[in-house]
């Protein structure tokens, strides 16, 4: 396998730092190239940011010169954790020039050329890239979902056999989904805040996507009605969905249990590099799974269920986590480009 470099666009920010921690030591990836503002450009990377991560900032990124975000310099491969209000036409301009762009920006996600996927999940959605050609781009954008939409629709993948009908969702997310600084002290601490914007219609619709099919050369969103509770809680990292489904077989809580269980997918069977073992992970512990103990288990690349049971409303009820910055952002966009890889999209 030959070695590929790769650059990071919004490197200098909290994902951005999420995607440099996560390259280190790739087998498959070199990051050579970071971009960011103009207030960046020009300086070594230890001088541009304060690093805000666990441990230091490592060695071979702190020397690296940011770049303005613009193509030319940068390698063909990047992942974007470009902030949603300069994402748009930052990203297109990439594309546009012959680069193929990881986004873990919202802004792209739900248009009808734009692959969103979770490798486990909808691999064949990729299929879809080849029409933004009719864009006159010799690029390509690929998205990754939202945070809470990644835990949700890994959790609801091994279900799928069942015949989803309805999904009810309440999530309590951590608060380093809010990037830095983030949401205030006096916000937060010993609270639960019951609003994160547009959160809950990126869920419902990101899900739908997900989960949906092909047809005539695009996307057939999954027929059912999904809908979504979204709260900020005190939690570091690592967002838990709890989540009531209506199925059209009505499978037992031990049909659920063994369809997790034995959930594999592309990415296990090609052993893609930062695939987990299992994708996603059942545990049988009555309180179990939480976002402290188990969120960063696996690398932080699984999402935990647990507590599978009757619904009396709906068929089963359960609850999922995953870690929101790993999975739900850099490490997401990084398999993303593994599928690619596998599947010859970048020879």
């Amino acid at each position: 396998m030959r070695t590929i470099e790769v650059g990071i666009l919004g490197g200098t920010g909290m994902v951005g730092q999420h995607f440099i921690r996560f390259l280190q030591g790739h087998p498959w990836f070199k990051l050579t190239w970071l971009g960011a503002s103009d207030r960046s450009a020009g300086k070594k990377l230890r001088d541009a940011t304060d690093w805000r991560l666990d441990g230091d900032m490592p060695a071979s990124a702190a020397d690296i010169t940011v770049s303005d975000s613009k193509p030319g310099s940068a390698p063909r491969l990047v992942f974007s954790a470009m902030d949603a209000s300069v994402a748009t036409e930052i990203e297109r301009e990439f594309a546009q020039a012959g680069h193929v762009i990881l986004s873990n920006s919202r802004n792209h996600r739900m248009e009808p050329d734009v692959p969103l996927i979770v490798p486990e999940v909808n691999p064949d959605h990729l299929s879809v890239a080849r029409n933004q050609q009719n864009r006159g781009w010799k690029g390509v954008i690929v998205t990754n979902p939202n945070c809470s939409t990644i835990v949700l629709t890994m959790a609801l993948a091994p279900l799928k056999q069942f015949g989803i009908e309805r999904v009810i969702a309440a999530t309590m997310q951590a608060v380093s989904g809010a990037g830095y600084p983030g949401v205030a002290s006096m916000d937060i601490v010993a609270n639960v805040i019951p609003f994160i914007g547009s959160e809950e219609e990126k869920m419902q619709q990101e899900t739908q996507k997900i989960l949906g099919g092909l047809a005539n050369g695009g996307f057939a969103p999954l027929q059912a009605r999904v809908s979504a509770h979204c709260n900020r809680v005190p939690v570091v990292d690592g967002h838990t969905v709890t989540t009531s489904v209506e199925f059209a077989s009505k499978p037992s809580p031990g049909d659920v249990r063994h369809a997790i269980e034995t959930f594999r997918a592309v990415p296990q069977e090609r052993k893609l590099p930062s695939a987990p073992c299992r994708p996603v992970v059942y545990m049988s512990q009555k309180d179990r799974p939480q976002p402290r103990r188990d969120a960063a288990r696996e690398k932080g690349m699984a999402v935990f269920v647990g507590r599978v049971r009757e619904c009396p409303v709906l068929d089963i009820k359960f609850v999922a986590c995953g870690h929101n910055t790993i999975r739900g952002a850099a490490g997401a966009a990084v398999l993303n480009a593994e599928l690619m890889v596998s599947e010859g999209l970048l020879d």
